[in-house]
């Protein structure tokens, strides 16, 4: 696949860089934090958006598509990345957004239509049924033929894509850590796993339970085996997708004081703040080495 101008497709800043992270509250609990900065790709496709979509993105070209719709909420990153994608790469896009439309579009949504998305709506209920074979249907009635990228990104394609992530990283360590939304990163980065590694996915949902199912589901597709190295922690939501607090809007704020960076805080600072609690409860014993994703 090449991008409009002729240049190849692949993004230069790969592999993201591992940055140490010194913060005495891990450190008196004798445990080690490095940071994957996926968040560093691309400012347009960071991290994961990008390890999900590349090979899909092969597959629609290679199948001769040209419209991409996909699925998400009103601050979705995936609806975002997918934009930037199709106009990087000539590619239609579709996002069909749970909810009703509400005006002035929020700056996620503002920027997927800048790059050129359509944007549609489903109510919550329909919006439920969006893997059923009449909704796909009428995609394709109203949009014609076309590759529909999951709620997400993620699928088969995707998870092999975030499995190569592992392999980027050339220290030793024991678990890695990142943000879980539909299940996508951790059951890719589960299967790229080697030993007694594990990994730990934060769900930034309320009542996201199912997740433990759609990772298995996620990883048959991909490679038809599942992992048992992997969990799901559920305590970190804080009121669910796309929900904020006080507790959690200190913390942003401390982190970026005394680190310098700027947690997302519909992903990332969730991770990071349920990493640092668990520390915290002793549940990483002294000398554990940790890899926490930002992307």
């Amino acid at each position: 696949m090449r991008a409009n101008d002729g240049e190849t497709a692949d993004l230069p800043c790969l592999p993201s860089p591992l940055q140490d992270l010194r913060d005495e509250r891990l450190e008196r609990r004798g445990v080690r934090l490095q940071l994957k900065r996926d968040d560093l790709i691309s400012p347009e496709l960071p991290g994961n958006k990008w390890r999900k979509l590349r090979y899909n993105l092969h597959a629609a070209r290679n199948q001769g598509f040209t419209t991409l719709p996909t699925f998400g909420g009103a601050y979705s990153n995936h609806i975002r990345a997918t934009a930037a994608a199709g106009r990087r790469w000539d590619f239609d896009t579709v996002g069909v957004i749970r909810g009703e439309e509400h005006k002035p579009l929020n700056d996620s949504l503002a920027y997927a239509a800048d790059c050129g998305m359509t944007l549609t709506y489903l109510d919550r209920t329909t919006y439920r049924r969006k893997t059923e074979p009449d909704v796909l249907a009428a995609l394709t009635r109203q949009f014609g033929p076309c590759y529909v990228l999951p709620e997400g990104g993620s699928n088969g394609p995707a998870v092999r894509g975030t499995a190569e992530l592992v392999d980027e990283i050339t220290t030793n360590f024991d678990v890695i850590c990142c943000a879980t939304g539909t299940g996508g990163t951790l059951a890719g980065i589960a299967s790229g796993l080697t030993g007694p590694q594990r990994a730990v996915g934060f769900a930034v949902l309320k009542g996201a339970q199912f997740l433990e199912d759609d990772v298995r589901r996620l990883q048959l597709e991909a490679y038809g085996t599942t992992t048992t190295n992997w969990t799901v922690n559920l305590d970190f939501h804080f009121g669910g997708y796309a929900k904020r607090n006080a507790v959690l809007d200190d913390f942003i704020a401390d982190f970026g004081e005394r680190h310098g960076i700027t947690l997302d805080w519909i992903y990332e600072a969730k991770m990071m703040y349920g990493l640092f609690a668990r520390t915290e409860a002793g549940d990483f014993p002294p000398g554990t080495r940790i890899v926490a994703v930002l992307s």
